[in-house]
């Protein structure tokens, strides 16, 4: 799970078991100077690549879901026009 705020992203890494999700790690970081002035879209995204730098040991040979309350990320990530700055995020997302 993904979430980014004005100042801060937030990310959360769990395990289905069953119906119930356990929480297995939690991180947080502020975003620097430049950061602060991305789109909502674009600091979603960077949420998600944090993610997956920050729990890369624990991600490695598994199957994964990502969730973020952000709607157009799908759109935006299937999307072969996306604006520059997303094409350079796209390729740290699809591993």
């Amino acid at each position: 799970m993904c979430d980014a705020s004005n100042f801060a992203l937030g990310v959360v890494l769990a395990q289905r078991v069953g119906r119930f999700s356990h929480v297995i790690a939690y991180a947080s970081r502020t975003l620097d100077a430049a950061q602060v002035n991305y789109t909502t879209t674009e600091k979603e995204l960077l949420a998600i690549v944090f993610a997956l730098d920050k729990f890369r040991s624990y991600l490695l040979g598994s199957k994964i879901t990502m969730f973020s309350d952000h709607a157009a990320l799908r759109f935006l990530l299937k999307k072969p026009d996306a604006k520059p700055s997303l094409d350079i995020i796209r390729p740290k997302i699809v591993l």
